[in-house]
């Protein structure tokens, strides 16, 4: 796993106006490794749970370096699907502030999938697990990218308000395009909404994204690191009205 934090050559004046995802496990190594850049393990060495309190109220949250992860449910399908080997309970007391959640829609059931692979779960687990976070550490706030995966309904908005009724609440939302306050997020779940309907948080194609994931070979990863390290330059003199969104994930 990665921190939230720029590369090396970069000077760490202030924070960057980004969220960074962190690149996802893809079951490279024979044996688990933990080291403050990588992490195959179950467990996370280092437990963050309530960064966002020292942050103050008036503070935009385009303007907080926010880590977060790449298919933040895939724990099972091996090589071809597997991109994280925490929990989402310890992802988020990790420090992890934003998701990638993909839902497979089949009649009105929302189940956890990472393409063809089935990931033991379904989006009621998500949303429990995050408003069970939430009640415990009201200070933080959680960014949640929310897309259909492996079903081509284009219709999983119902579906979703559904489930936020049965496994969460109406409140836990933050119902609005607009960027909040630090103050205005704490203790609420931001969906960054990658489907079509009614509002339900923020629109994903509203963020600044960068998302260079196809690295054909070994040869164009100095690429892929140019378009990450560009786009984090670019942050700190955007837009604050818009969250920058940077992937460090690539296939």
């Amino acid at each position: 796993m990665m921190s939230g934090t720029r590369g090396a050559p970069v000077k760490m004046q202030k924070m960057l106006i980004r969220l960074m995802v962190l690149v996802g496990v893809f079951g490279l190594s024979h044996g688990a490794i933990q080291r403050p850049d990588y992490d195959d393990t179950p467990n996370p060495e280092f437990l963050n749970p309530s960064w966002m309190a020292s942050l103050p109220d008036d503070q935009p949250l385009s303007e907080v370096t926010m880590p977060g992860t790449h298919n933040t449910m895939a724990l099972y399908g091996g090589v071809y699907a597997e991109c994280q080997t925490w929990s989402l309970a310890s992802q988020l007391r990790a420090g992890v502030r934003f998701l990638d959640i993909r839902v497979r829609h089949v009649k009105g059931n929302l189940t956890i999938h990472h393409g063809v692979s089935y990931q033991w779960a379904h989006f009621g687990d998500v949303l429990e697990g995050v408003s069970d976070f939430l009640q415990e550490y009201p200070s933080e706030t959680v960014l949640m990218r929310l897309k259909e995966d492996f079903s081509e309904t284009n219709d999983i908005y119902s579906a979703v308000v559904d489930y936020i009724h049965r496994y969460a609440h109406w409140d836990l939302l933050w119902h609005s395009r607009l960027v909040p306050t630090i103050g205005e997020a704490r203790g609420k779940l931001i969906i960054l909404q990658d489907f079509s309907g009614p509002d339900l948080g923020m629109r994903y194609r509203s963020l600044d994204i960068a998302d260079a994931w196809k690295v054909p070979t070994l040869l164009h990863v100095e690429e892929k690191w140019q378009s990450v390290y560009e786009h984090l330059e670019a942050a700190p003199a955007g837009n604050k009205a818009q969250i920058f969104l940077t992937y460090s994930s690539g296939a």
